[in-house]
This record gives C-alpha cells, structure tokens and sequence, in this order.
C-alpha cells in the first residue's frame, strides 16, 4: 500500500470554519486513480489534492473532487502552497498539473502566511444560446436576470467554466437549481463550474459557483474561476489592464472567501489567496 500524509486546509481565507476546505495528500507516488478518487470522496471537501516529491524541477500534482478528476483546481493549489511554504520553506514551487505547469510562490504578508498562482494561458469561447439557455433553466431564472454588460462566455484557465453575470445581487443571493439537470448539461458540456457574478464595482466581484459535476452543490471558494475570469475580463477588454480584482465567495453558505486576482498585460493570470490548516 502506498504511504502518504493527508492534511486539511481551509483557503481563501484566515479562519479555518470559512473559505473553502481542501484536502491535501503527500507522498512518494501517486496513488492509483482509483485511489485518489476513493480518498477524495473519503474526505468530501470539494477537492482532495495529491502531491509527489520533486521530479526534474517539478512536482507532480493531481486534482480529485469526490465524482471525480479534475484538471486544475486553484484553491487546492493555494492550500498545497501554504503547506509546503510551512514544512519546506518559502519560495517558488512548479507544479506539473493535468492542465499544464503551474507556478506557486510562497511568502509572509503581515505575518500570515500566503500563496500566489500562476495560470497556464488563459483562453475563451463562445457560450451558445442553447447552453446558457438551458443553464438559466437549470438555475431556475429568468434570461431578463442576466446583465450583458459582461456578456456570458465559457472562460477557461486550466479549467472550463460558464460565467453568467447578473444585474441584482438579490438573483445572485437565491440559488436553488436543479442540480441533475445542471449536472447533465455540463458533464455535455466539459464545464467545471459555473461562475454566477454580480459586480459590486469595477474591481470587485460577488461570485457562487454550482460544482454539480464533482458531488457538490457549491463551491464556496473557486481561484480556477477566478483565473479563467480574469483571462475573460482581458481578452474582451472589460477592464483597464494590468488589474487587480476581488471576488467574494462563500458568503451566502456561511464560509467567507476573499480571492484577489492580478490581470498582467499578457500570459498567465494570478490568483492570490491564504490558507489556514483545520483542525481535524
């Protein structure tokens, strides 16, 4: 049997009762794939990530919610960072991903402990009107909720996501979807999650994000959406660049996350988050 430490992190966030859970596996070798999933759906958070020591310059990372595999998963990335920052020292990690390399710098800020990410390239496409119809449906709202300043858009930063963005924040505070119908149209559709928005402001964002395809109703902290939104903020020109934007999650469940998002003039985005370790 393969031997390996899990530890468990809360990201996003200071206080280990809010942001959003992650699991964290270390070991020598990778589990099987069935392993990893079995340990994931064990732990229940709404990623469980496993690490490898070194080898070459990077470490090899894989990414399970508790139905299944992800490509990239930003806040389980973060918590992986803190940790590693506080058993092996603070600085740059790599990070070979399913979705590409990945860059995590570790650092002290006031005291605290925190992490940066850096993207694989970010990339966008079009939502079609039969898919964001059909996610509207599945949210159980209306087409005249949407606000198209920031038109809807499948947005991608290691992973897929459908980002919506509504006019009233009371629209973004009720979610009750159909969490079947949702989860067929975007298992159909490869998404990750959708992304629900209400700008608040230019640099602030209020986001709830559906993860039915992973066994979970909602992900209270999500920096892969965050990258892939800061990618789609760039590439439609919606925002002044370079930018630095925030994204509150996880409120409206009770777990509180804070993400920032820096948006350089070009090639990955940066996701830039704390991670506190739970008491278990």
């Amino acid at each position: 049997m393969l031997c390996g430490t899990l530890y468990r992190l809360a990201a996003f966030t200071d206080n280990p009762a809010g942001g959003n859970p992650a699991g964290v596996w270390i070991g020598e070798v990778l589990p099987s794939p069935e392993e990893m999933q079995r340990i994931a759906a064990e732990v229940g958070y709404s990623e469980t990530v496993f690490i490898t020591p070194l080898h070459g310059q990077n470490r090899i990372v894989r990414y399970y919610s508790p139905e299944m595999e992800v490509p990239f998963c930003g806040h389980a990335t973060i918590a992986s960072g803190v940790l590693l920052g506080s058993t092996e020292g603070d600085r740059e990690y790599h990070l070979s991903t399913a979705a590409g390399d990945i860059t995590v710098k570790v650092y002290l800020k006031d005291g605290i402990r925190e992490a940066s990410l850096v993207s694989v390239e970010p990339r966008i496409s079009p939502a079609s009107d039969i898919l964001l119809r059909s996610a509207v449906s599945a949210l159980n709202w209306e087409m005249e909720d949407l606000d198209y300043s920031i038109p809807p858009i499948k947005a991608y930063a290691g992973a897929w996501h459908l980002v919506i963005t509504v006019k009233n924040p009371e629209r973004l505070n009720r979610l009750n979807y159909n969490f079947e119908s949702l989860k067929k149209l975007m298992l159909r559709e490869e998404l990750t999650t959708l992304q629900l928005l209400w700008q608040e402001n230019e640099n602030t964002f209020h986001s709830r994000n559906p993860f039915p395809v992973g066994g979970v109703v909602e992900d209270p902290a999500t920096g892969a959406a965050a990258a892939a939104l800061g990618g789609y903020l760039r590439e439609a020109k919606l925002i002044e660049i370079p930018a630095l934007i925030k994204i509150i999650q996880g409120v409206a469940m009770g777990k509180p996350s804070k993400i920032k998002v820096e948006i350089p003039q070009k090639g990955g985005i940066i996701v830039i988050g704390r991670a506190v370790y739970i008491d278990k």
